[in-house]
């Protein structure tokens, strides 16, 4: 059974109920040693860094011994009322009576001005969430130990997330004067705290204020320049963060973003940078994979190989870096320095898995081992390349002359949402289409579209195909409906006026619709070109050249080609029409409506 308290000790009538429960249900865990005649309990830790027990509550059982140099404790005696409140509180904590806890260690920390207690009771106020309590809480830490750090800083951080910056400013100051031994340090930590904060141009103007005293101090600038270029004031970040690579050259850190601001603004520039520090430094490796991106993204994809193969050197076994080396190389068609490279990540045992199998898939591809791309599309089991890489084994096999496979191995397959679903449909239409089966094709457009009845692409490539078996109602039909779904569909448009076109009817509305999609998209070849073929279909020669000619500018497209070299004939320029014919022949010797306005025009 618990021990007995001898002394009488007066209590608060109003916690009583509640203290006698938690006393009781404490009794089993008050430890058998003697309680040990010291000063006041030691308080907890800070309260960013306190123990917590499996309930998630700081561990008063094992408190953390504080600081606070004997010398300037207070000559307080332990007696068993303290005692008594301390481990009130402390239960409390534990049970989940945060206002008592909090009330009590608050009350202790106040009676004996003992530093330790004034550390648990702000501790305990902090952990409560009430920023008020929180604030007076360490407000009397400051008092009873005013060399302490902590709660200082803890009192910049609750004013800064409170949104009082004018506190928090004089909070930090007050910190940045006491510990300027340590003021690149707390720079860093201010600028953390800050990058998250709301209101960037206030985050700003607060760094700023604290900054000003310490023109020497290299964080200082690096800070300024952070916040500065979160507010978007790219000039100021871009001139902080040169004074602090000019008063730490060696620096990393301004270094690093020094060149990402300069990879907007100047991007070469940005290379210099960071090649000038590698030339210095070639052993910072942070540093030269960023340079290895910022090459990527300046498309100098050898010099960047380079440079993720030194990063490779250093650490062999990064499978990521082998990855980056592969997909380089596949960008510059170097296909067997790929494959070494993506057998190598795979080899690793690089956690995407899914991603270097469909890459393997690719390159086979490029290398034309379909079966080989087959297997290792089959190999991509989940994620972003998943679904295109199923896509991809129906086309290799369609490829390959087994156009019933590949559709059966569509049809096995369980979509995960209409726009999986809808793709289905596209793939299996294509691969129909390009094996010249095109009333099947049209069938599995028109089963999609019960489907999915709204689908725009769908709609679009039912109608493209209807007309192509001539099922020209449908064509119109559906586009009819996609530009009422949708009156800024400039390919609508496009392609109903064509349509009309290509069958010589209704041409004033035909080129209506070009034209019309014309003012919705003024730069698209395809559009220039049917309102081209309108003005020709109208007898207006002159300004049907016009048209053409500039599509063809735009895009040396062979039907675009047939029909310049048409119109060019119909008006008598043979010569000319001859010689955009056969050029678009050699470059396009396969292409059906070229080679039959060939045939036409020289039967």
């Amino acid at each position: 059974m618990c021990a007995r308290v001898e002394t009488p000790i007066v209590m608060n009538p109003v916690k009583y109920l509640v203290v006698a429960s938690l006393l009781l249900t404490a009794c089993a865990q008050v430890p058998q040693h003697a309680a040990p005649a010291s000063p006041a309990p030691a308080a907890a830790t800070a309260p960013d860094s306190a123990p917590s027990g499996d309930d998630g509550q700081a561990d008063a059982a094992e408190p953390v011994a504080t600081q606070t140099p004997a010398a300037n404790l207070p000559k307080q005696e332990l007696t068993q009322a303290m005692l008594y409140e301390y481990l009130l509180a402390e239960i409390a904590n534990q049970r989940g009576y945060t206002a008592l806890a909090v009330n009590g260690s608050e009350d202790l920390a106040i009676q004996t001005r003992d530093p330790r207690l004034a550390k648990r009771a702000a501790q305990l106020a902090f952990e409560s969430g009430d920023m008020e309590k929180s604030i007076a809480a360490f407000k009397f830490w400051q008092e009873v130990e005013p060399g302490a750090s902590v709660p200082t800083r803890m009192l910049a951080s609750i004013w800064l997330r409170g949104g009082d910056l004018g506190q928090s400013t004089a909070e930090f100051a007050k910190v940045l004067k006491d510990d300027a031994a340590n003021a690149g340090d707390t720079f860093l930590q201010i600028a953390q705290m800050l990058a998250n904060y709301p209101d960037k141009p206030a985050a700003l103007a607060m760094m700023r204020e604290l900054a000003a005293p310490y023109p020497k101090v290299a964080e200082a600038h690096w800070a300024v320049a952070q916040l500065a270029r979160a507010a978007g004031d790219a000039p100021l970040a871009l001139g902080e963060v040169k004074q602090a690579r000019s008063l730490r050259p060696e620096w990393d850190m301004a270094v690093a973003l020094e060149a990402e601001l300069l990879q907007k603004s100047a991007p070469q520039q940005g290379l210099q940078v960071l090649h000038d520090y590698l030339a210095k430094y070639p052993k910072a490796y942070e540093i030269r994979l960023q340079y290895a991106r910022a090459l990527v993204e300046q498309q100098q994809y050898p010099a960047a190989r380079d440079e993720f193969r030194r990063v490779a050197e250093h650490n062999p076994d990064n499978p990521d870096l082998a990855f980056a080396i592969a997909l380089l190389s596949l960008q510059m068609n170097d296909l067997q320095g790929a494959e070494t490279e993506l057998k190598h990540a795979l080899g690793k045992g690089k956690k995407d898995q899914d991603t270097v199998q469909y890459y393997l898939g690719q390159l086979s591809e490029a290398q034309k081992q379909d079966n080989e791309a087959i297997a290792h599309y089959r190999e991509v089991r989940e994620g972003e390349h998943a679904f295109p890489s199923k896509m991809r084994v129906a086309y290799l096999l369609s490829k390959q002359g087994k156009l019933d496979e590949a559709r059966q191995f569509l049809h096995q397959l369980q979509p995960a949402d209409n726009l999986q679903r809808s793709q289905m449909v596209l793939i299996e239409a294509q691969l129909l289409r390009d094996a010249q089966q095109y009333d099947e094709a049209y069938q599995v457009l028109q089963q999609g579209l019960e489907k999915l009845p709204n689908n725009p692409v769908l709609l679009y490539e039912t109608a493209m195909m209807a007309d192509k078996i001539g099922k020209y109602d449908v064509t119109e039909q559906y586009l009819r409906k996609l530009i009422q779904m949708n009156p800024q569909d400039a390919n609508a448009y496009n392609a109903l006026g064509y349509s009309l076109l290509e069958r010589n009817v209704r041409i004033p509305e035909a080129l209506a619709l070009v034209q019309q999609a014309l003012q919705l998209a003024p730069d698209d070849a395809s559009i220039i070109d049917s309102v081209g073929w309108g003005y020709y279909r109208s007898g207006n020669l002159d300004d049907s050249v016009k048209m053409l000619r500039r599509a063809y500018a735009a895009n040396p497209d062979p039907e675009i080609a047939s029909h310049l070299g048409e119109v060019l004939w119909a008006r008598g320029d043979k010569a000319e029409a001859r010689q955009i014919l056969q050029t678009s022949l050699k470059a396009h010797p396969d292409n059906e409506p070229l080679q039959a306005v060939i045939k036409k025009l020289n039967p």
